[in-house]
């Protein structure tokens, strides 16, 4: 008795599923939002359930994004070193855990910042730099992707790339009020759109 595993199947030219992504709001959505400036990782801790959440999603097909401004940094509370050593735990951390993202976004950029960070950036939300530059990327389809956050900056962000958003309770929960802007719907955390999002088609569905 052959007991060898069957070949995988292989897609047809053009048949393929589409790119999704699933861009995910650092602060508030899957880390607590910090009550001083985040020097190191080991003083954060991620919202209940989120880890597992994004992994459930990388296993249902998503891409996962993580974005966000890095306003510390921008203003020089944290210093440049700091912040790449508090990404590489925070990423080290979720491989641990199965999650692997397809990108990182932080934008360390404000207008109003401390040199070398005093200037504009398509990548600071809500402009839409970083959606198009994982489209160009990845062939992410963006019409066909989430946005999730809990606040108005990244919804705004995501709704101008044409992107599905969803908001959550977590965090700022949509209190911010920087931006006039409502989600297509709201959920209380990650956890709970992911649980929608991978358990309902019609949540995978194009705009």
């Amino acid at each position: 008795m052959n007991h060898s595993a069957p070949l995988p199947q292989r897609c047809l030219p053009g048949t393929e599923p589409p790119t999704r992504g699933l861009f995910v709001d650092r602060w508030g959505t899957l880390l607590e939002l910090p009550s001083a400036p985040p020097k190191r990782f080991a003083d954060t801790t991620f919202v209940a359930g989120a880890v597992d959440a994004l992994y459930k999603a990388q296993c249902e097909g998503w891409s996962v994004y993580l974005v966000g401004n890095e306003d510390h940094v921008a203003h020089g509370e944290v210093s440049d070193q700091e912040w790449l050593h508090f990404e590489g735990e925070l990423l080290g951390a979720l491989a641990a855990q199965g999650v692997r993202p397809k990108r990182f976004y932080a934008c360390l950029e404000h207008p109003a910042g401390k040199e070398p960070h005093k200037k504009p950036s398509v990548f600071r939300l809500p402009d839409t730099g970083l959606f198009y530059h994982a489209l160009q990327a990845d062939g992410v389809q963006l019409h066909q992707s989430w946005v999730v956050g809990d606040s108005s900056l990244e919804i705004a962000a995501g709704q101008r790339a044409g992107c599905k958003t969803a908001g959550l309770r977590s965090g700022l929960a949509l209190r911010d009020r920087e931006l006039a802007i409502e989600p297509d719907i709201v959920f209380d955390d990650l956890a709970k759109m992911v649980q929608t999002l991978v358990r309902s088609p019609a949540y995978a569905r194009p705009r």
